[in-house]
C-alpha cells in the first residue's frame, strides 16, 4: 500500500513539472526570438504573445496615432530609463501592432503610474488581435 501511494505521488511530481509550460522569451536578450516566430502570434490574441515573454514588462503604453494601432512595452522602469541605470540588454523596446484602436485613456490612469503595465492592462487589452511584432535596440 505505502509502495503505491509512493508511485502515485511521484507520478503526480513528474507530471506536474512536466507540464509546466516553458516560456518562449526568458531573458530580454531572448526578444528578437518574438520577430522571428512572428508567424506564431499574428492574427491571435495579444494574450497569447504576453504568455510568451517572462521577463516583468515594466511600462506599457497603448497607442493610436494616424492608423496605427500598437502596444509599446519597456522591461525596465521610467525612472531607470530617465537615470539611464539597467543593463543594455534591459533596454529593449517590444512594440506589438493590433487591428483594433486602443481604449487608453491617460486621464482615467493612475496620476505618477500612466505607463506602469499590469495585470489588470494584459487583462483588458489581451483579446485584441496582433498584426505586427517590432523588436527595437536589440541586445548585442
Amino acid at each position: 500500500m505505502k509502495n503505491i501511494i509512493r508511485l502515485i505521488i511521484i507520478t503526480m511530481i513528474f507530471l506536474n513539472s512536466s507540464c509546466k509550460s516553458i516560456k518562449m522569451v526568458k531573458t530580454t536578450n531572448d526578444m528578437f526570438l518574438l520577430k522571428e516566430k512572428e508567424s506564431e502570434f499574428i492574427n491571435k490574441p495579444l494574450k497569447k504573445l504576453l504568455k510568451e515573454i517572462e521577463p516583468k514588462i515594466k511600462t506599457g503604453v497603448g497607442n493610436n496615432e494616424a492608423g496605427h494601432f500598437y502596444f509599446y512595452f519597456k522591461f525596465i522602469s521610467l525612472e531607470e530609463r530617465l537615470k539611464n541605470l539597467g543593463k543594455y540588454d534591459d533596454k529593449v523596446s517590444l512594440f506589438v501592432y493590433v487591428k483594433e484602436p486602443i481604449d487608453w485613456v491617460w486621464d482615467k490612469r493612475p496620476k505618477g503610474n500612466e505607463q506602469i503595465w499590469t495585470k489588470e492592462d494584459a487583462k483588458k487589452y489581451g483579446n485584441l488581435i496582433v498584426t505586427r511584432i517590432k523588436v527595437i535596440n536589440q541586445p548585442k
